[in-house]
């Protein structure tokens, strides 16, 4: 078994940095000398230790002085947490963005004979297939219920059934978006969900409207910016496994209803990250609001109070502060 190392130190680092841990009398020719090592190899090394912020300059030509290992290697253990929570949070999105982008490819241009594709135009017969699903399911719904607060027509068309699917013991667990916890309607039908049994949590955005019953068949619109254009049910292995891959993700990131949202490190809740997360990518408030499931009143209001906390007198100002900040570098724990 190989001799483990902080993380970052190749061995003729750690090397330099132990010898100058136990020799600190030492300057640059010295070290080289009792590693039997080039002295252009033993600057390089230095080099890399000053990034590692694990020696500093003495201000001595050539003299270095090995900063506390307790203090010095707890830097570079919590640099390297960090960076890999960042790398993690980019899997994370791109796993995100390839399952919704599957889903999507799969609803809007697979031929409608295809193996595992069914299409369906009909907004009637969307309904009465929904119908099906679930009164079928045997084990478990799952659900995306994307564009902020519900319709009151739509909940109470939905009640009779969610009650009787989950009388017959399906669990069924549904992802909103933020937006409702505003809306009362919404918020007490997703209450009298949790009374039966079913489980409601929510995010800011949610990619796509979808239900996925027994991890065997999906219904996703045709065109998920225009549901009245029908739906796709969706029956093949690969892409229900992608669509629960998604589904089990955001759940994990999503906050349950009953909890209050929680604020990150910088005071923001998840619904104000994202809003800056979007409008960092060039959408408009209008489009941002669409994405967020809240009226364009609400994302100006949500920007305005997000501006006189940065102290910022301008959009502009506000997107410099953003980044000096490092707010979207955080994530939003449930």
């Amino acid at each position: 078994m190989s001799e483990s190392r902080p993380v970052g130190l190749d061995p003729f680092g750690e090397a330099v940095y132990r010898t100058m841990l136990l020799h600190p009398e030492l300057d640059t020719h010295g070290i080289a000398e009792r590693l039997e090592a080039d002295e252009s190899a033993v600057r390089a090394a230095l080099d890399h230790l000053a990034d590692l912020a694990l020696t500093r300059p003495t201000g001595a030509a050539d003299r270095w002085r090995a900063v506390n290992p307790e203090l010095g290697l707890a830097a570079l253990l919590a640099r390297q947490e960090a960076e890999a929570a960042r790398r993690q949070q980019e899997i994370e999105r791109s796993r995100t963005m390839m399952a919704g982008l599957i889903a999507e490819y799969a609803s809007m241009h697979a031929p409608a004979n295809q193996p595992g594709i069914e299409l369906i135009a009909d907004l009637a017969e969307v309904r009465d297939r929904l119908v099906q699903l679930a009164s079928d399911a045997a084990a478990e719904v799952l659900s995306f219920a994307p564009g902020g607060p519900q319709p009151p027509q739509v909940m109470e068309a939905s009640r009779a059934l969610d009650q009787e699917t989950l009388e017959r013991g399906v669990r069924m667990r549904t992802i909103y978006q933020e937006s409702v916890r505003n809306d009362p309607a919404t918020v007490q039908y997703a209450r009298w969900l949790r009374g039966l049994g079913g489980d409601v949590r929510t995010l800011p955005t949610l990619p796509l409207r979808m239900i996925l019953v027994d991890n065997a068949t999906a219904i996703v619109p045709i065109d998920p910016e225009d549901a009245r254009k029908g739906a796709v049910l969706l029956h093949s292995p690969g892409v229900i496994a992608a669509l629960r891959a998604l589904f089990d993700q955001l759940w994990e990131q999503a906050c349950p209803l009953g909890e209050s949202a929680q604020r990150g490190p910088h005071g923001l809740t998840a619904q104000e990250r994202e809003l800056l997360r979007l409008l960092a990518e060039g959408l408009t408030d209008e489009r941002a609001g669409q994405r967020l499931g809240v009226s364009l009143r609400t994302v100006r209001r949500m920007m305005a109070d997000l501006m006189v906390r940065m102290d910022a007198r301008s959009r502009f100002q506000a997107g410099i502060q953003v980044a000096a900040l490092g707010w979207l570098g955080e994530t939003t724990s449930r």
